[in-house]
């Protein structure tokens, strides 16, 4: 029998208890905030890349200048990713999703970064494209777009009481989805159906429908998952 979230103040709690993969969960520390800004700051340096018509020469003497800021980090030491477990402490599970991940990870520069908010049981993001996730001219590529809705439902069937895997996930793109502009996505839990969990999402621009999606999440065993990572 199909089962329904409760009341979204129940689901937000619940929510905040098993997401600390999405939304922060404490403060973060001198360390990460200054990664994050370093992050910030090659995502800057990739925008700028992909538009300068600078000459060859200053391109050379950046590229030497990267690869001595790329060998004094290898010269560090890793494995500084911290890990949490549920209640934000010290812990094994896993590190710490929003820095790592490549659409939210704020240590990630790959990723937009796509901001993730909980209204009661409605998931919001917002990011802004840059000319590094272009597909047709002046618009965004719609396998980052469908990356976005994977995300954004990802967290959004967190608030089930049994959060699994995405089984499959299916995009409708309405209108194409343009660079440089704020784009919101908005997800919700539908349903949950034995280990099944069906969500939906719409991702707008300036309050106009440019995307939607739908998606089927299988709930996973946690111990099996901590088996798998193991092996």
């Amino acid at each position: 029998m199909a089962e329904r979230t409760q009341s979204g103040r129940t689901g937000g709690q619940r929510f905040a208890r098993r997401t600390t993969r999405w939304i922060e969960a404490a403060e973060p520390d001198a360390g990460q905030r200054a990664a994050r800004r370093l992050a910030e700051e090659l995502r800057a340096i990739a925008a700028l890349l992909l538009e300068t018509a600078a000459p060859a020469a200053l391109l050379e003497e950046l590229a030497e200048e990267a690869g001595r800021l790329r060998e004094r980090l290898a010269a560090e030491p890793g494995g500084r990713v911290r890990y949490r477990n549920e209640s934000g402490g010290p812990a094994e599970p896993e590190p710490v999703f929003l820095d790592t991940s490549p659409l939210i990870g704020l240590v990630n520069p790959v990723a937009p970064p796509l901001r993730l908010s909980l209204d009661g049981e409605t998931v919001h993001g917002v990011c802004v494209f840059g000319r590094a996730y272009e597909g047709p001219p002046g618009n965004v590529h719609g396998g980052f777009i469908a990356a976005a809705f994977d995300e954004l439902l990802g967290a959004t069937q967190s608030l089930s009481e049994r959060p699994g895997m995405t089984g499959r996930l299916t995009v409708r793109y309405r209108r194409p989805v343009p660079l440089h502009r704020e784009v919101v996505l908005t997800g919700r839990l539908l349903r949950v159906e034995g280990r099944k969990i069906l969500t939906e999402a719409t991702l707008t621009v300036d309050g106009v429908l440019h995307a939607e999606a739908e998606g089927l999440f299988v709930s996973v065993d946690p111990a099996r998952l901590r088996g798998e990572r193991a092996d």
